[in-house]
């Protein structure tokens, strides 16, 4: 009957084993749906996971699937991926619910804002309904969730501190939302360094971006028009560092003689081009490894380990010479 194949379809209610086969098999035969999601449908399960990011032009995004790819491959696992755009028009939440469509068997993500109660309410949903959820890079306010990230506060600091300790006084900062946990962590990482040298911190060289290359271009002419110009600039992230560095050309100032850079994340086609720009380094394909890592231990039907698992990665500051010290 139409209401046993949409018990089937929908693994919800009773089905007998026999039946369910039957409706399988059927389904095969007309091409309703791949063989292999018909199979997995016969063993209520798939063999997808969901890898949500919110920007996948992002170069270090692109790594991180590689990480998380190189894993999942041994494991036969596919995955599908979904690209939130930094959550534009509430489109967090639709690839979540589609991925739950999906049936996938478990998650990464890394989530837009670390305050979204909606996305916070949906994992932890998902997690009740046996789809174990990894958070990677970013975190949420008061989660329970596993998660791997990075020592974004000790990057920026290191970053900040060469800088001081060139000679540089005013260094601005094109920082990400405060909203998430990279924005956050690298601001006061920011200001740490600012601190610890006895400095008084200057609020107008603290400029809020959204991680995109547009907040980074137009943050940097606003830089560029201040009366007092600071001589460094720190990027909280790589997309930014390339919008500052179009409005740097734009205004023909060099590095590092007219101004010094230092980037947080490394953008491999500057070293193609011979732009040599000092970056604060994450390990991205083993915060991927790491994340898939946790989440095969959490799909683990014979897994009894509840313990949360926080893992924080350390960065490194590689000096490229995109800092002049201060004479």
């Amino acid at each position: 009957s139409s209401a046993t194949i949409s018990r089937v379809l929908n693994s919800s209610g009773y089905v007998k084993k026999e039946t369910r086969e039957k409706v399988v098999k059927s389904m095969e035969k007309l091409n309703y749906a791949p063989s292999a999601i018909a199979r997995s449908l016969s063993m209520m399960e798939t063999n997808i996971i969901g890898v949500v990011v919110p920007d996948i032009n992002n170069p270090f995004f692109s790594e991180v699937i590689k990480g998380i790819s190189s894993l999942a491959d041994t494991h036969n696992l596919n995955m599908f991926l979904c690209d939130t755009d930094e959550n534009h028009q509430g489109k967090e939440l639709k690839q979540l619910r589609l991925l739950k469509e999906q049936r996938i068997r478990g998650l990464i993500i890394t989530p837009t804002s670390e305050n979204d109660e909606n996305t916070a309410k949906y994992l932890s949903e998902m997690e009740k309904f046996g789809i174990p959820v990894v958070l990677i890079d970013r975190d949420i306010k008061g989660s329970t969730l596993d998660g791997v990230f990075v020592d974004n506060t000790g990057g920026a600091f290191a970053a900040t501190n060469v800088l001081i300790n060139e000679g540089h006084k005013r260094i601005a900062i094109i920082s990400g939302p405060i909203t998430s946990l990279p924005g956050r962590g690298r601001l006061e990482g920011y200001q740490k360094a600012y601190r610890s040298n006895g400095y008084q911190i200057d609020e107008e060289l603290i400029m809020l971006g959204d991680f995109k290359f547009e907040s980074g271009y137009y943050l940097t002419q606003k830089i560029l028009s201040m009366q007092d110009r600071p001589t460094a600039i720190f990027c909280s992230n790589n997309l930014m560092t390339l919008g500052c560095m179009k409005a740097l050309r734009e205004a023909c100032l060099k590095i590092p003689q007219d101004i010094s850079i230092i980037s947080f994340d490394e953008i491999e086609a500057f070293n193609i081009l011979g732009l040599n720009i000092s970056y604060v380094a994450r390990p991205t394909k083993e915060m991927g490894w790491e994340a898939m890592g946790i989440l095969l231990t959490k799909m683990d039907v014979e897994n009894t380990n509840t313990t949360q698992r926080r893992v924080i990665l350390p960065t490194n500051l590689v000096l490229m010479g995109s800092e002049k010290r201060m004479s």
